[in-house]
């Protein structure tokens, strides 16, 4: 697994098709999270725009192989880790930018409430905000599983289920996603800080079923 991680990120890093996903997370950040705002609505932001842009990644890293190479990469190591490696790297890329936007919150946030009512405890904040981004790259991570190869292979419906499924997963009343993030936006308010440990693992369990899913079917297709 290792071989094919590093496999997968030097695949990625030379395509350059991570570039339009950087470029969307950058220019939302640049939108959402500006000096002097209140640091929770800045995580909060930050936190949402990753959603969508995970699942871009996820396709990226999923088509990124021509399919001969694809083949090879089945052939040597089995479908199924070559496409979990896939998943991972754009995962873990995800996961970096919820870092590098954690670290821009923490550096422009207002660590008050909205109104300047109440102080907010910037590590906290921080720790919040960096937890409710981990929900949205895994939810992210599960939307670009389930809407792209090997379950729908072709451009013209997995683009656009791509784009659908993220913003229902991230409006939707029952979602994780929005479960974190409202939490955020509520506690910019009320100045109540608190880590989303039960979209957390909602969110683990449910990546993690998605990418079973894909992969089991990666297997069968192959």
């Amino acid at each position: 697994m290792i071989a094919l991680l590093g496999y997968q990120a030097a695949l990625l890093l030379r395509s350059h098709r991570w570039l339009p996903p950087l470029l969307l997370y950058g220019a939302s950040m640049g939108v959402g999270v500006q000096g002097g705002q209140p640091v929770l609505d800045c995580a909060g932001w930050a936190a949402a725009t990753l959603l969508p842009v995970t699942a871009w990644l996820v396709r990226v890293c999923v088509t990124n192989e021509p399919a001969a190479a694809r083949d090879c990469s089945a052939a040597a190591a089995g479908p199924w880790r070559a496409h979990l490696a896939a998943v991972g790297v754009a995962l873990c890329a995800s996961l970096l930018l919820a870092v590098a936007g954690s670290a821009v919150v923490a550096a422009v946030g207002d660590p008050h409430t909205t109104g300047r009512r109440a102080v907010v405890p910037m590590g906290s904040a921080i720790a919040a905000g960096l937890a409710a981004a981990v929900v949205c790259a895994l939810l992210g991570t599960a939307v670009g599983a389930l809407c792209n190869r090997p379950l729908l292979r072709s451009t013209a419906w997995a683009v656009p289920s791509t784009v659908l499924a993220a913003f229902l997963v991230l409006f939707a009343g029952v979602s994780p996603a929005r479960a974190a993030v409202t939490g955020l936006v509520t506690g910019s308010r009320t100045g109540v800080v608190s880590i989303p440990w039960l979209p957390l693992a909602a969110a683990g369990a449910l990546a993690a079923g998605a990418v079973a899913v894909a992969c089991a079917l990666a297997s069968r297709r192959t």
